[in-house]
């Protein structure tokens, strides 16, 4: 059984990530009359014609840690499992859930409750429903670290 360790709590850290992630989503709206889902925007870089913004999109998601790292010094601090089994069944499940789910958190989460979409409300309460059983299920159920 392995220890339960506990959670940072970063508000700062928090709010300027989240100022960042609402400022791209309406710049990718502005610019683009795009949503900023990333499950679109990477399928379309890969078969739409308007690529071009996409890949950029992208390459400022892996850019970002390497500028992180000019600044401090460091990379970013990650609390991802180095379970890779565990992660690839969680990326089969999360691809499972962003198809079936017609879109990803970014895109329900960030994107579509700002533009008060009913399917997206429904959405998050079920990522974030999914998201508190499986917290509970492997800190007090199955006794490891979530």
């Amino acid at each position: 059984m392995l220890p339960v360790t506990p959670t940072d709590f970063t508000p700062w850290a928090s709010l300027g990530g989240g100022i960042l992630i609402g400022l791209s989503a309406v710049m990718v709206m502005a610019l683009f009359g795009r949503i900023a889902g990333i499950v679109g925007i990477t399928q379309g870089a890969v078969t739409a014609a308007d690529r071009d913004w996409r890949i950029a999109f992208i390459a400022g998601l892996i850019g970002a840690p390497l500028l992180w790292l000019l600044a401090s010094g460091s990379f970013p601090a990650q609390t991802v499992s180095g379970n890779l089994p565990m992660m690839a069944l969680a990326g089969l499940l999360v691809g499972t859930g962003t198809a079936l789910g017609s879109g990803c958190t970014s895109g329900h989460g960030v994107c579509g409750l700002a533009r008060l979409s009913p399917r997206s409300l429904a959405a998050v309460a079920t990522f974030m429903a999914c998201a508190a059983l499986t917290v509970f299920v492997l800190r007090h159920v199955a006794g490891g670290a979530a």
